[in-house]
């Protein structure tokens, strides 16, 4: 019998991320800071609006690019949040999630061997979407010394006469690290000089810390050249809505939009509705949550001070990336153990890309109190490994 998979396919392999989320729920007393998933419920004026839409009946395909009314509040938010400027008709797209953003937008721009520039850690997401689109994956390995942001110098040694897109994937998803003005200019000097496109996914816009989020496409001679990525699952505790949207230049739009009707239609309906009112009233409720999850960044902060674990200070998304370099173990390694002895899962570096190594990805999309009890076990588990690393010595 002939094999009935692609191994382009099978070569892929499943997300890090999940691994020790689906071990941490077969165990009793455990604790996850593995997903990267808000503990707030979708403030209450977004489900009325979702209850209210069902008892009108609203419940048929939309637009295949999505709903008009949504659309229009959207290009209000960019440019009332960002000082972005879409034209909702031809430059926007609602799909489903920033992930379905990101995967039909790699297959409308890359023909096969087009090199997709891909800062690490980040996102599970990039390098295989690429792959799948046909794509030449090539990593660059952001360093914590710089904090986690890409320079300059380090886009202009990966790049080659292939190179096309550049993923700028900040707010960073493990690091937490954020790229200020200052950086995305310095960069973008770079992309209009070698004629490259940006993929920004800017999902966790709404959650810095330091200054105020600035998307690269709000410089001059960059809307042009790039997808803006976003979304409401972060920003809005809407994950499970599944509601993204892509925001670039209408050539680029249109053909992802081909791929979006063939794939999907549309987005749900009854989350576009309620994104409507999420987008056009929740800035409060976002602002919030945001300072919600600043004290527990802080909070972080200072618990890592007092263990003497070393960690860059991160002001963006909700994730830590604390090293452990100075235990001889690996991320897995570490992850591990802690998860068997002290009943806390978190997540490997490795699992971001290969210079993830010797660092964990600790979420604080999870109560205070949740923290205080895993890093109190943290603190017992590092205390142990450096007792028993002395004993040895």
């Amino acid at each position: 019998m002939r094999d009935p998979l692609s191994k382009t396919i099978v070569e892929i392999p499943f997300s890090g991320i999940r691994k020790f989320f689906d071990i941490v729920n077969e165990m009793d007393d455990a604790i996850s800071l593995g997903v990267g998933e808000p503990d707030f419920d979708t403030p209450w004026r977004v489900r009325d609006e979702a209850i209210y839409s069902l008892e009108k009946g609203r419940t048929f395909y939309t637009s295949n690019a999505g709903l008009k009314e949504l659309k229009v509040e959207i290009a209000k938010y960019l440019n009332r949040r960002f000082s972005l400027e879409y034209d909702w008709k031809n430059e926007m797209l609602i799909t489903v999630g920033g992930s379905e953003a990101i995967d039909i937008a790699f297959r409308a721009m890359l023909d096969p061997g087009d090199e997709v520039l891909i800062p690490q850690p980040s996102y599970v997401s990039y390098v295989p979407c690429t792959i799948l689109a046909g794509g030449v994956p090539v990593v660059i390995n952001l360093k914590e010394e710089n904090e986690f942001r890409l320079t300059a110098q380090e886009l202009e040694d990966a790049i080659t006469d292939k190179t096309k897109i550049l993923v700028l994937p900040f707010p960073n998803n493990p690091t937490g690290a954020i790229m200020e003005r200052k950086d995305l200019e310095a960069i973008a000097e770079v992309i209009i000089r070698h004629d490259l496109f940006v993929m920004s996914d800017e999902i966790y816009a709404e959650l810095t810390y330091q200054e105020e989020h600035v998307s690269i496409a709000s410089l001059p001679g960059m809307k042009e050249r790039t997808v803006l990525i976003n979304g409401f699952s972060k920003s809005h505790a809407m994950t499970g809505w599944r509601l993204g949207y892509a925001c670039a230049p209408a050539p680029i739009i249109e053909q992802m939009l081909k791929i979006h009707q063939y794939a999907i239609m549309c987005a749900p309906t009854t989350s576009q509705y309620a994104a409507v009112e999420a987008v056009k009233n929740c800035d409060e409720e976002v602002a919030a949550m945001r300072e919600e999850y600043n004290a527990r960044r802080r909070y972080l902060m200072h618990r890592f001070q007092e263990m003497h674990l070393q960690c860059f200070e991160p002001f963006g998304a909700f994730y830590i990336f604390p090293s452990i370099k100075e235990f001889g173990m690996t991320s897995e390694e570490f992850a591990t153990e802690f998860l068997r002895r002290k009943k806390v899962a978190v997540v490997p570096g490795t699992a971001f890309g290969d210079c993830g190594e010797g660092f964990l990805r600790i979420s604080y999309a999870y109560s205070l109190e949740n923290l205080k009890v895993a890093l109190d076990r943290m603190e017992e588990f590092i205390t142990e490994i450096r007792e028993e690393k002395a004993c040895q010595s």
